[in-house]
């Protein structure tokens, strides 16, 4: 199993003084490749179930802890309609299974759940569009290759789902791990600052897109994503009125919390605002909280307790949604350093991990507490969106690939170990190939366990609501 090394020290700690000298990169890259005699690039491709993993069926039930359990139901028929579902919603099984295969020891911040589904539009603080990744439930410190497993395999069991042929679905895994080879080596040379500030904005996106129809479906997307803002939302959320100051119950998705509920909550938005920068906790701080309600989101999330705030400005049509997410600790938190927590609120590791991984983020990113449970707040309108994944072309696939790839070798880079992971990769395709064969055999194992979980389904062992 891969623990944590001295490749991978705890970031909170690893930059304590401007004395200390840099690591000379020629240095790091030969250090990566030194790694390739204790982790073969070949190896990267293995895929052996542990004998003691867990059942897909226990896993579940085991990942339902601390959620609401009316909804238990609604979340076992969303991962249940696809194994791409499936995979969306066991990043706990995952972490088992990428944890215990060979690894370099590497680390860096991973993203913790970067399937191609999390990968989306949303505003910069300077209004711009932008595309990055753009969910840090699980996000830690932990190795790279964990983050570009579950990427592949992720592309692979969509490919399937979508009707791609498998010499499709290789081709889309060769284009994503080459650009994240290629995009890690150039990254690596570059200044510090330089990485940092690197980003992909929706019109450079439409340049690298070079299939029509994925140039077509980014477009179309971008559109949508620029209408979904705070005061767009309102009427749908309000029951028609561009004016009201409630929130419309639907339920099991929409619901309202119990007066004692809503009083905590909105102590809790207050706890949020000193975690903000000083000028937009000004700002912030200039909204009324009018109303409060639950909504359930996404695949992975049902039944975390996910709340939207209202908020009004001085005039009826200047709105504000935020959304309160309760955070648990990381999946990948055992794996790297065992049953002891190093963050004490898990809502600001979060934030924390967002913010480095992403090139410009949510200036409204912050974190509270309810009673025994922690969040982090976040915009719940903020131009996000993503490009359709449903019933993408096998050409599409191919080009959105590379582009996903090339996001998260980004991330990695401006973290840390860019010049190590290049020196290991190196210029040719053998870790490709690696990717290529280990996403083909997880996506099997993938099917196999959605299998499962439907047959626990039809027999009655687990709880199912679909069209929820």
């Amino acid at each position: 199993m891969t623990t944590h090394s001295d490749e991978g020290a705890h970031f909170a700690d690893a930059f304590t003084s401007f004395r200390i000298p840099a690591t000379n990169r020629s240095a790091r890259v030969a250090h990566g490749r030194s790694l390739r005699a204790r982790t073969p690039l070949a190896s990267l491709g293995d895929w052996t179930p542990t004998p003691d993993r867990p059942n897909v069926v226990d896993i579940i039930e085991r990942s339902h802890q601390g959620r609401l359990a009316w909804l238990k139901g609604v979340r076992i028929a969303r991962m249940a309609a696809s194994p791409f579902g499936l995979l969306r919603g066991t990043a706990n099984l995952m972490a088992w299974d990428v944890a215990h295969l060979p690894s370099t020891g590497v680390h860096t911040t991973a993203c913790g759940d970067a399937h191609i589904g999390n990968i989306g539009f949303y505003r910069s603080p300077e209004g711009n569009q932008v595309i990055d990744l753009n969910d840090f439930d699980e996000a830690h410190t932990g190795a790279w290759e964990w983050d570009l497993r579950r990427l592949t395999a992720s592309i692979w069991v969509l490919g399937r789902v979508n009707g791609a042929s498998e010499q499709q679905c290789a081709e889309a895994i060769s284009m994503c791990v080459g650009k994240y080879r290629d995009e890690v080596s150039f990254l690596s040379k570059q200044p510090l600052l330089a990485r940092a500030f690197d980003h992909l904005d929706v019109d450079r996106l439409h340049e690298t897109a070079t299939e029509k129809t994925l140039r077509d479906e980014i477009e179309r997307a971008a559109i949508a994503a620029r209408r979904r803002t705070s005061d767009r939302k309102l009427p749908k959320l309000a029951g028609g009125s561009t004016n009201a100051t409630r929130i419309v119950d639907d339920p099991p998705l929409v619901t309202h919390p119990d007066a004692e509920q809503f009083e905590a909550i909105a102590q809790g938005l207050d706890a949020y605002l000193p975690t903000l920068t000083p000028q937009w906790r000004r700002i912030v701080g200039g909204y009324t909280l009018v109303d409060i309600a639950h909504k359930v989101v996404g695949v992975g999330s049902v039944g975390m307790r996910a709340w939207i705030a209202l908020l009004v400005g001085s005039r009826p049509d200047d709105v504000l949604f935020l959304q309160v997410k309760q955070a648990q600790r990381s999946v990948l938190a055992p794996f790297v350093h065992g049953d002891t927590a190093w963050h004490a609120h898990q809502g600001q590791r979060v934030v924390e991990y967002q913010q480095q991984l992403q090139t410009v983020s949510d200036p409204l990113l912050g974190w509270t507490s309810v009673g025994e449970h922690q969040y982090y707040v976040r915009q719940w309108r903020n131009m996000k969106g993503g490009v359709p994944l449903e019933d993408m072309t096998p050409e599409a696939l191919v080009d959105y690939s590379g582009i996903v790839g090339h996001l998260l070798a980004k991330g990695h880079a401006r973290t840390s170990g860019a010049s190590i992971i290049s020196g290991y990769l190196g210029k040719k395709d053998t870790a490709v190939e690696a990717f290529v064969r280990w996403a083909q055999a997880y996506a099997d194992q993938t099917e196999a366990d959605h299998a499962v979980l439907v047959a626990a389904v039809e027999s009655g062992k687990l709880p199912y609501e679909p069209g929820i």
